[in-house]
């Protein structure tokens, strides 16, 4: 504990606030503790849904399994082929975080799917984002499908699909040190082979195309199925979050996969933002004494809290076992740098335990801690078990919190070890 800094201690949510103050007034720590409960199962319930569409064979169904975290193969996988395999709007809920949406869209431009009445078919309104796929150049519909986004006031993002496809069939005409095997004086292609170069040669060409069809200043992100921690996949995910209204921003970080270090820090951010809550939801003078300690937890509400924060970054048995599968890695490899209990190991006894070990080191904190958030502090000012309480579980869950996110980025760094290899 030591070495904390009245820095490292996070606000209260400014909207969350004003949902604690008439507790507050009344110094009512039942009241407020409830009041926190009630904000953070509002979170919880916010829905987000996203739209994924393009043409037959350009990679939609195949997109809409990865941003979910699944192979096209497994359990609830959306159909994939070359034919257009959906006919109508088909909802994909994460199955992880079944509040998050993904709808696979029929192809636009079809003869059932005609451009001017595409959006009113497949449901614009309910839908907080598109993502407009290709596997070549965007065509004239799928330019006219994002002007009329654009106009009706909601995002689209350009994603071009199977770029590691294009980089093996460029591959062929280099031989094994990288040379152009065939060097013709007009030929377009660079004489050593460059992967970073003819991405951005795919990039541009699909930029221009889409100035040349009227849009301003276009984003296209290049991305493969085969490979999602490379190429633009992370950064897509970091836009997508980044031009997201705050209160739906957490509902879909938790549910990306852990693909590159900075969604793991964005993950962390937001997360700690809640602990504040946390901490005075589970400290109800209704809950029962835990022995020893002379201080009131639900105990329940905090061995719930760190298994959510295992799943948020994905250390429990299955999400681990698809990883592995996906990065054709045994599981133990990756268990091995994992230092923390994983959700299946959290029960009442550890938080008991854990509890017992911040409760001496946070109560000198407790002071800064009350400052930092004073709404929080107004309250257990009144309860003098609260302001032990309080900031135990705080230090309880932040230390958590940051232990499985550093967990999280060592594992993803052993992913990441094997595609370098």
């Amino acid at each position: 504990m030591a070495g904390v800094d009245a820095k490292e201690l996070p606000k209260i949510l400014e909207e969350d606030v004003e949902a604690l103050k008439a507790a507050v007034g009344k110094g009512n720590l039942t009241e407020a503790a409830a009041k926190a409960k009630e904000a953070l199962e509002m979170a919880d319930k916010i829905t987000l849904n996203f739209a994924v569409t393009g043409e037959a064979g350009s990679g939609k169904s195949s997109f809409v399994n990865a941003i979910r975290g699944l192979g096209d193969t497994d359990d609830d996988a959306a159909d994939t082929g070359v034919n257009e395999t959906t006919m109508e709007p088909t909802a994909y809920p994460h199955p992880s975080y079944p509040n998050v949406i993904v709808w696979d869209l029929p192809g636009i431009g079809t003869p059932k799917f005609k451009s001017d009445t595409y959006l009113e078919q497949v449901g614009f309104s309910r839908y907080d984002f598109f993502i407009i796929i290709s596997c070549t150049r965007f065509k004239t519909h799928d330019i006219e499908l994002a002007q009329e986004i654009q106009r009706q006031g909601k995002n689209f993002y350009f994603v071009r699909s199977k770029v590691d496809q294009d980089l093996t069939n460029e591959k062929r005409h280099y031989d094994e040190e990288g040379i152009l095997k065939q060097r013709k004086a007009a030929t377009k292609r660079s004489h050593q082979y460059s992967e970073s170069a003819i991405l951005d040669a795919i990039r541009e060409n699909c930029i221009k195309g889409l100035e040349a069809g009227g849009m301003v200043s276009p984003r296209v992100f290049l991305v493969s199925r085969q490979d999602l921690c490379n190429y633009d996949f992370p950064k897509l995910q970091e836009t997508l979050v980044d031009e997201l209204p705050g209160h739906k921003r957490l509902t879909l970080l938790r549910s990306l996969s852990n693909v590159s270090k900075e969604i793991l820090e964005k993950k962390k951010q937001q997360l700690h933002r809640q602990i504040c809550l946390k901490s005075l939801a589970s400290c109800a003078v209704a809950a029962a004494p835990i022995p020893g300690l002379s201080i009131v937890y639900d105990t329940s509400m905090l061995v719930t809290s760190l298994q959510e924060y295992c799943r948020d970054f994905g250390l429990n048995e299955n999400a681990l076992a698809t990883l592995a599968r996906q990065a054709n890695k045994p599981i133990a490899e990756l268990k091995a740098v994992i230092k923390s209990p994983l959700s299946e190991e959290i029960t009442k006894d550890l938080v008991i335990k854990l509890l017992t070990k911040y409760m001496a080191g946070a109560v000198q904190y407790s002071t800064i801690l009350l400052k930092c958030v004073p709404v929080v502090g107004a309250v257990v000012g009144c309860v003098s078990a609260a302001a032990v309480s309080l900031p135990t579980t705080y230090f309880m869950l932040k230390n958590f919190l940051d232990a499985d996110a550093a967990d999280a980025l060592r594992v993803l760094e052993v992913v990441m070890e094997g595609d370098r290899d």
